[in-house]
């Protein structure tokens, strides 16, 4: 989330004022509970999600949701190697056409077959700019894509379906692209290019109402019938006809939290079974409160504040630049975080291949001095608004890097809670008044350089929700992923990098790791480098 997965936690180890003793790491094979019982119920804590439509999801809390009804065409090992998973192949020989072969046997919950052909319409949605799906991004390297997204958004489009994209057979699906993408392989991983049933359009090939809310999909669970109960809930069962590998468990239930410390509390009292993230606030005691029931993981998530540049307040690159010399990152980590995050110089993070520790150079070193020098030769704003999500435990972080803005640049400023990151993101996609600064994660879709770059500030990235354009940044990403090689690509991609340190559309702060708590009722919990729980692995002895 992500997602391309935006995360709407913190992902934080920290302790506000309390030394933290040495916790349990990777995961965990102990409990208080009984045998495990193979048809109970696993609960796990999230914040309500934007949206479930794979096309239009893009945070953690769906991904969560996502990684239970849907079934991948591949999926990454802990070393951030793809594994097949419904694709039983993936061929190219010129990163041009691509030729994806479907294992047989797998079937929607509404007992029809996955075919080619669900592909093909899944991603023709997404990919139709008119759809406005949030992942249609991911699509613009397929053939055909430019006919259907024109450049003027207020045109008609001249096609609606991708002429890269064709169903062969059942179960053959080959793809052409507009030019070598080597990252092609990889990028299917995405929840963005899951298939979609026939039964979740209507006649005129749009997607129905309130289909979300009741998912059809071909994964190891299914949704019950009450459906996705918003602001509440999402009730998983296991799919019992599912052809991959089985879960050893009999459902899943999704809480909805708008508060991190009451999922904490939750999990104290064994009502809660997961929590994957935990508020600054709750973690002096998490060591002394779970003992080995608190544990570590390796995540992807990238920690940024964003400008909004299209803003008078904020489009001079050297008032961007100086607010982040303002900021002592290193002083956060340590006395917020404990040391149990990295501050972060650069836009990439340190678990994919191609990325360097101080990309940015002195705008992202403290200078207090300098950035005051800088921010009123520049004419800066006087008033700063932090706009961030209450429901990541994000209040600490932002406070106090409102404090440092305060004392450093002379400015009034304001740290402005959302109460749910859903609401955060629906304001920053509308470009809505009076957000000012906003915090944002994210969490990788697939290991790539590319899918730090590309989604969060290429002209028609996603997920850049800043405004943000550069051409040559544009074209150096572009150019990096029609490399032959993945070498000659992260050089290219590097050097997009390199504008983005000049250009400072974001102020980079940290780095992070997945630190979770669960209750004793199950074992085996393991958080992954996207930030979920592996449903794969997790046991259960609840047994109502």
């Amino acid at each position: 989330m992500h997602s391309r997965r935006l995360t709407a936690a913190v992902a934080v180890s920290a302790v506000l004022a309390l030394a933290l003793a040495a916790c349990g790491t990777g995961s965990s094979s102990s409990s208080s509970g009984g045998p495990a019982n193979p048809d109970g119920i696993v609960s796990i804590g999230i914040g309500e999600p934007q949206h479930l439509l794979p096309s239009n999801a893009t945070d953690t809390n769906a991904y969560q949701a996502l990684v239970g009804l849907f079934e991948p065409l591949i999926t990454f090992d802990k070393d951030s190697k793809p594994v097949m998973a419904q694709a039983q192949s993936v061929e190219t020989k010129d990163g041009i056409f691509w030729t994806i072969k479907l294992k047989p046997g797998y079937t929607f919950t509404d007992g029809t077959p996955v075919t080619a052909q669900d592909y093909v319409n899944a991603w023709n949605y997404a990919a139709y700019g008119p759809n406005g799906q949030a992942t249609n991004y991911y699509f613009s390297t397929i053939k055909g894509y430019a006919d259907m997204n024109p450049a003027d958004p207020k045109a008609t489009p001249k096609a609606k379906t991708l002429s890269g994209l064709k169903a062969a057979d059942d179960l053959t699906l080959q793809v052409t692209m507009s030019q070598p993408y080597i990252g092609f392989s990889t990028a299917i991983g995405y929840t963005a290019f899951l298939p979609l049933p026939k039964a979740a359009f209507d006649s005129n090939g749009a997607v129905k109402a309130g289909f979300e809310d009741h998912m059809i999909g071909d994964g190891p669970f299914k949704l019950t019938a009450a459906g996705w109960q918003h602001n509440k809930e999402i009730d998983m069962v296991r799919n019992d006809t599912f052809a991959g590998t089985k879960p050893k468990i009999g459902g899943v239930n999704l809480k909805s939290y708008l508060s991190l410390s009451t999922a904490y509390q939750d999990v104290l009292s064994d009502k809660l079974d997961v929590l994957p993230q935990l508020a600054t606030s709750d973690l002096g005691t998490a060591q002394a409160d779970f003992g080995d029931r608190y544990q570590h993981s390796p995540m992807s998530a990238f920690q940024f504040l964003a400008f909004p540049t299209y803003e008078k307040d904020f489009s001079n690159v050297n008032v961007r630049k100086a607010i982040s010399m303002a900021i002592d990152r290193d002083a956060q980590v340590k006395v917020i975080f404990d040391n149990s995050q990295t501050s972060a110089r650069s836009f990439v993070s340190p678990v994919v291949p191609g990325y360097r520790p101080d990309v940015c150079g002195e705008a992202c070193q403290y200078n207090p001095s300098a950035a005051k020098q800088l921010y009123d030769a520049n004419n800066g704003p006087k008033v700063i608004q932090i706009t961030y999500n209450a429901d990541g435990g994000h209040k600490e972080w932002v406070e106090a890097t409102c404090n440092e803005l305060q004392t450093n640049l002379g400015v009034q400023c304001t740290a402005k809670p959302e109460a749910k990151f859903a609401d955060l993101l629906t304001k920053v996609e509308a470009k809505t008044p009076g957000v000012g600064m906003f915090r944002l994660g994210w969490v990788m879709d697939y290991p790539s350089m590319e899918d730090y770059l590309g989604p969060l500030y290429t002209t028609h990235g996603s997920s850049n929700y800043y405004g943000y354009s550069n051409l040559q940044f544009d074209k150096l990403v572009a150019e990096g992923n029609a490399q032959s090689t993945l070498e000659a690509a992260i050089a290219k991609w590097q050097q997009a990098e390199d504008i983005l340190a000049k250009d400072m559309p974001v102020v980079p702060m940290r780095f992070g790791q997945n630190n979770f708590v669960f209750s004793n009722f199950v074992k085996n919990v393991t958080v992954d480098l996207f930030s979920a729980v592996d449903l794969n692995t997790i046991t259960t002895s609840r047994t109502s």
